[in-house]
This record gives C-alpha cells, sequence and structure tokens, in this order.
C-alpha cells in the first residue's frame, strides 16, 4: 500500500514528465552524431562541472553513504578527500592529452599505442563498470521508492528506466548535461531539507546528534595504522585516489564531458568545480547519516519496523514471529542502514516535502544512469560496433541509429543487473567492489600507456594478462577452503584496484627495462669482440 500522498504524487509525476520534455526539446538539436555525443563543443565550463559533480553525487551517495554513516562512522569520507589530488592530475595532464586527440572515446589511443586487444580490453572493463555502476544506481532507487509506494522493486526500476531511456535516446549528452545542472541543484536542497527535518525532529537538536556521535564514535575517519588488511584511513585514501583518477582521466563518463567544453581551460575548471561542490556536499550526507543515528538511538521503539522487515527478509516464508524477532534482536546498525533514511521519509516528512525528496532522490540516480548510458552507448558504438562490425565508415544517420540503440541497450542491461542485486546488504559496498574489480585492469593499462612510451605491445600484453591474474586472486581467493587459507588474499577488498593498477603499470615498466637491457647487450657484444 502506497505511503505517499496525492501532493507527493503530483509533484514526482512533475519532475518525470519534466526530464522527459527535456529530451524531447532537445531531440529537435541532435541532427548528427558530434551533436549527440560531444553538443559540438558549445557547453559552458561551470554547466559542465555541475553536471560531473551531479554524476558523482549519485542515488549510492544519496542512500549509501548516510546507510553507510549509520552503519559505521565517517571512515568512507576519506574517498572524498582524495579527490583534490586525482582532480590535480586529470586537469593537468588528462584534460589536455584527450582534448589534442581529438578522439571522442577515451580509448581509441590504447589501440594507438598497443594494438586493437588493448582498445578492446579497456572498453569491456569499462562496459561492466557502468553495468554495474547502473545496477547499483537502479537499486538504490527501488529500495527507497519500494518503501513509500508498496510497488515491487522490479517494477519500479522499470518505470523510472523508461523514463531515463527515453529522455537519454532523445536529447543525446546535451540533454543529459542540462538535467543534470538541474538535478545537482534538486539533489544538494532535498539533502539540506532531509537533515534540517531530522535535526528538527531530535530532541535536543544538532548538539545532541554531536553528543550520540561522540558516545559511539561515529565521526571517526579510521584507523591510522598502517594496515591494509582493515578499512583504514590510508587504505579508503589510496582505494579513493586511484577511483578518482580513474574517473578523472579514463572514465568515458567524465573524458566525454571534456570535449564538450568550448576549450581545455574551460574543461579543467569544470574538475575543480565538482570537487569543491562534490567534498562537501558528501560530508553533508555523512552528517545526515549520523544524525539518523542519533535520532534512532534517542527513539530506539521507532527502527524496531525496520529491524523486523529486515529480519524477515533475511528468513525463509514460512518463518514464525518469534523467529523474526529473535533475528531482529541480533541485528546491528550496518545491516539495516540502508533502509533508515526510507522508514525516516514515510513516518516522519510531511506531504510534500516528502515529493521533492523523492524527486531530489530519483534526480541523483536519473543523473549518473542517463550519463553512464549515453557514454556506454558513445562507447560501444565507436569502440565496437565501428570496429568490429561494419567495417565501413558509418554515415551520420547510421551513427545515430547506433547510438539510439546503444543507449537503449545499456538501460535495459543496467535494469536487469540492478534486479540481480536485490538483497544485498549494502548498496556502496558492491559498488565499491565491483567498480575497483572492473577499473583496476584499465586504469593500469592506460597508465602504462601514457607514461611509459618504452614499452611495447608485447610487454603490455603480457603485464595486462598478470594484471587480471592479481585481481582474480584477490577478488575470489576469500572463497579457497580452509585448507588452502595460506593461499586467500590478506588486503582489504578495497586494495584491489590499488594492487591491480600497480602490478599491471609495474610489470609492463620491468618488461620494458628488461628488454632495453637485453637490446642493448646485444648492441654491445660486437663491440666486446672487436676489442679482442
Amino acid at each position: 500500500m502506497s505511503n505517499l500522498r496525492v501532493l507527493d504524487l503530483v509533484i514526482i509525476a512533475l519532475y518525470l514528465v519534466g526530464m522527459v520534455a527535456v529530451g524531447v526539446y532537445f531531440s529537435r538539436r541532435n541532427v548528427n552524431p558530434e551533436q549527440y555525443s560531444s553538443a559540438s563543443g558549445q557547453i559552458p565550463g561551470w554547466a559542465i562541472g555541475l553536471s560531473i559533480y551531479a554524476t558523482f553525487l549519485s542515488s549510492n551517495t544519496f542512500l549509501g553513504v548516510p546507510g553507510k554513516a549509520f552503519g559505521t562512522n565517517w571512515n568512507a569520507f576519506v574517498f572524498s578527500l582524495s579527490m583534490p589530488l586525482a582532480a590535480w592530475v586529470g586537469a593537468r595532464y588528462f584534460v589536455p592529452f584527450y582534448r589534442s586527440t581529438g578522439e571522442i572515446s577515451a580509448y581509441t589511443h590504447l589501440e594507438h599505442r598497443f594494438g586493437s586487444w588493448a582498445r578492446t580490453y579497456a572498453v569491456v572493463c569499462f562496459l561492466l563498470t557502468q553495468l554495474a555502476r547502473i545496477g547499483s544506481i537502479f537499486f538504490g532507487i527501488a529500495l527507497t521508492l519500494q518503501a513509500l509506494t508498496g510497488l515491487s522493486m522490479e517494477m519500479i526500476m522499470l518505470v523510472t528506466g523508461v523514463c531515463i531511456i527515453v529522455y537519454t535516446v532523445l536529447g543525446g549528452i546535451e540533454a543529459v548535461i542540462w538535467t543534470e545542472v538541474v538535478q545537482g541543484v534538486i539533489k544538494t536542497f532535498g539533502a539540506l531539507l532531509i537533515l534540517y527535518l531530522i535535526v528538527d525532529n531530535m530532541p535536543g537538536g544538532l548538539a545532541k546528534v554531536m553528543e550520540v556521535g561522540q558516545q559511539h564514535d561515529k565521526f571517526s575517519l579510521g584507523g591510522f595504522a598502517p594496515d591494509f588488511t582493515q578499512s583504514t584511513f590510508w587504505v579508503v585514501l589510496l582505494y579513493g585516489f586511484f577511483i578518482n583518477l580513474n574517473n578523472f582521466g579514463v572514465d568515458q563518463n567524465y573524458v566525454q564531458r571534456y570535449h564538450t567544453a568550448a576549450s581545455a581551460k574551460q574543461a579543467a575548471k569544470s574538475i575543480w568545480l565538482c570537487v569543491w561542490l562534490y567534498v562537501p556536499a558528501s560530508l553533508l550526507f555523512f552528517v545526515i547519516g549520523s544524525a539518523l543515528f542519533a535520532y534512532y538511538q534517542v527513539h530506539p521503539e521507532l527502527i524496531e519496523a525496520v529491524k523486523l522487515k529486515v529480519a524477515a527478509e533475511k528468513l525463509p516464508l514460512t518463518a514464525t514471529a518469534a523467529q523474526i524477532s529473535q533475528t531482529a534482536a541480533q541485528l546491528v546498525p550496518a545491516d539495516y542502514g540502508d533502509k533508515v533514511m526510507p522508514h525516516f521519509m514515510v513516518t516522519k516528512i510531511p506531504s510534500g516535502f516528502v515529493g521533492l525528496i523523492v524527486s531530489a532522490i530519483l534526480s541523483a540516480a536519473m543523473s549518473t544512469i542517463s550519463s553512464g548510458m549515453n557514454a556506454s552507448a558513445t562507447v560501444f558504438t565507436a569502440d565496437i560496433y565501428e570496429r568490429y562490425f561494419h567495417k565501413a565508415k558509418l554515415s551520420g544517420r547510421q551513427m545515430l541509429r547506433a547510438l539510439h540503440l546503444g543507449t537503449v541497450v545499456v538501460g535495459l542491461l543496467g535494469m536487469g543487473t540492478g534486479i540481480a542485486m536485490i538483497g544485498v546488504k549494502s548498496v556502496l559496498d558492491v559498488w565499491w567492489e565491483l567498480s575497483g574489480i572492473f577499473a583496476a585492469g584499465m586504469l593500469g593499462l592506460f597508465l602504462l600507456g601514457v607514461i611509459s612510451r618504452q614499452t611495447g605491445n608485447a610487454e603490455a600484453l603480457t603485464a595486462t594478462a598478470i594484471g587480471v591474474l592479481v585481481i582474480l586472486w584477490m577478488t575470489f581467493s576469500s572463497k579457497l577452503p580452509e585448507g588452502l587459507a595460506a593461499f586467500r588474499n590478506p588486503l582489504h577488498k578495497s586494495m584491489i584496484i590499488v594492487v591491480g593498477t600497480l602490478t599491471i603499470f609495474l610489470v609492463g615498466l620491468l618488461l620494458a627495462r628488461l628488454r632495453r637491457n637485453g637490446a642493448l647487450q646485444e648492441a654491445l657484444e660486437p663491440a666486446k669482440h672487436s676489442v679482442y
């Protein structure tokens, strides 16, 4: 049964219709593939920066971050603290590089550098990353709206997915960017509204939130010991730097936006605008999570319904009320963190405000999904379809059709991935783990191609193969039987992208150096014999 009132439903419906209308409006301007994929380089830098900010501020942030802060502490905020350094590298080196190539795909350079295998490998990693991202975001939308509407999560994903596909297919990258500008504002306002309503309902206000948070160590950034087996400050900092370096330097979602700017300077400014907006905004969501924790500590009776629901989902349908209650009593905050904000919205937010906040959550999801769909369609068309299935140069009309079809297919696959995620405990954990696995190989290969001019095709292929084996071992070795426990990965799972990236990069450098030393040795041999 729906918990949304008529006013809330009207606000949400108007928002969805408005987003589709934006796609229809910009569809009149998409007369060629260049306009569809890069807006012919006419987007101002401030709009691109807000667009990148909106992409970062996905529903994984909107729901996963408060859930993480509720269940643990502020350790995950260290991810945001790593952004400025990665942004400096992106603005200083990657933006000029991509602008100079003129290639809309981030991965064309890899074929020029190492061959078609490198381009295809990076594209596959990127597409898998996008499916994981889009799926986790669809799951996040459904998790919230199910609590509010009573509809099945599958139905929610289908309805929202169709709306996103329609305006993305019609409007192209220009519609994506301008809707993200609006969505970025809506998201930020929605987060501030949620925090205000929590504090307003909290006896003692913000001072009580701080008191409860300090008592339960909710503001900790993690341990500072050099321990890479736990989620310490340093593990999250390294993970954040490598993921953000992948975002600003290799991810087609961001690279494609660099081409929409009028100049490299405008593109670089867009990165910094994103960082200066996202870091305080992400802190806001951690404050929301801590405020929710304090609120339910003061009102523990109000969280019982959430705990009973989570317990019921863990048990068979035949479980008795006593079994459900017993399981609920054993749950810890990390088990139900993602369910807390939807519960607060249902029970404590007035009519009308719920519609605004749901629209903010939808905007958080739609911006990231639409940009991921557009970028994936561009990569699929340029790097797979045109490269392998249509040897002749595509005409403008053929390219547009391929881009439209690619957008629809990625959207449908993303919905399927979201449905497959139903039942996971933490949407943020799932996204972090999957993104680290897929991004590691892509980033390592790209850095090898850009930084090491001496590394050849054979060394890059060997290094990538070794790196993939290391990534697979780090990912799946935890499933080894007890008899092989000594061969399990001892590091925290967030270190996969760090170790995987460095393995490919360093092994590639080492192999190139060995080849050069061997060639030098051969060159010296004749001279050596001539002396004697």
